[in-house]
């Protein structure tokens, strides 16, 4: 059903960086859009090449992106946000659904710099969305349906798991899930720097340091189990 409702949409990306770039290719390779539906902008010539080259539409016109897309997602950088949404905004209106990925920047801002009666929705994905194994978190504006709200699941699906929510805890999101991947990446350093000291080899440490988040991770999410009594299972009295 959420691969049927986008493809019936045009969707254009402002900001082909990693995670713009991420949601496109997950578009494509989940066969949840066809290339002729898809256009996205960007300065850099190769970045734009490398997206042509898979048959999706490109230019270094933002505005010309904003009026090709019923539904837009704006991946730019914050510090560029505001420059980038006064370009667009003669392009968006009532008929248009966006969809920012940008941290720390409430609806309202963006409402307020948009034509009136666009719908608006705040997301908060995270980098192993790259690999699709990301988690976002969604909160639609005032002017957001149910339909549109679908829609923004069915578009980050491709990616990884969506969790809808206000928009009053989406800072809190982006201290969890957002900048959660750099606190696991600290621990998987942690076990492999330990292995090596007990004689692993550093490949060998790092592989199996991060087999073993990984399947930390899907032991909790299949069990359901709380993450206390999964570390019972492994920490044992009187065990190693």
């Amino acid at each position: 059903m959420g691969h049927e409702r986008l493809k019936q949409l045009r969707i254009g990306v402002i900001g082909a960086g990693n995670m713009g770039t991420t949601i496109l290719e997950g578009l494509l390779d989940a066969g949840a859009a066809d290339p002729s539906q898809l256009m996205a902008s960007d300065p850099r010539e190769a970045r734009r090449k490398e997206l042509s080259d898979r048959g999706v539409k490109t230019t270094a016109s933002n505005l010309e992106v904003a009026r090709f897309a019923q539904l837009l997602v704006l991946a730019t950088k914050p510090q560029v946000f505001d420059r980038m949404l006064a370009e667009i905004a003669p392009g968006t209106g009532p008929e248009t659904l966006v969809v920012s990925i940008a941290a720390g920047i409430p609806i309202d801002a963006i409402e307020t710099q948009l034509a009136p009666g666009t719908r608006v929705v705040r997301t908060m994905p995270n980098t192993p969305a790259l690999v699709g194994a990301g988690a976002t978190a969604i909160a639609p504006g005032a002017h957001v349906s149910e339909e549109d709200l679908a829609t923004v699941e069915a578009l980050f699906a491709s990616v990884g798991i969506t969790e809808v929510l206000d928009e009053s805890l989406m800072d809190a999101v982006t201290g969890l899930s957002g900048s959660g991947p750099a606190f696991i990446f600290v621990i998987i350093d942690a076990l492999s720097d330990a292995g090596v000291k007990v004689g692993l080899h550093r490949s060998t440490a790092q592989r199996l340091a991060a087999q073993t988040v990984l399947g930390a991770a899907k032991m909790l999410i299949e069990t359901g189990e709380h993450p206390g009594q999964l570390k019972d299972m492994v920490a044992s009295p009187g065990g190693t």
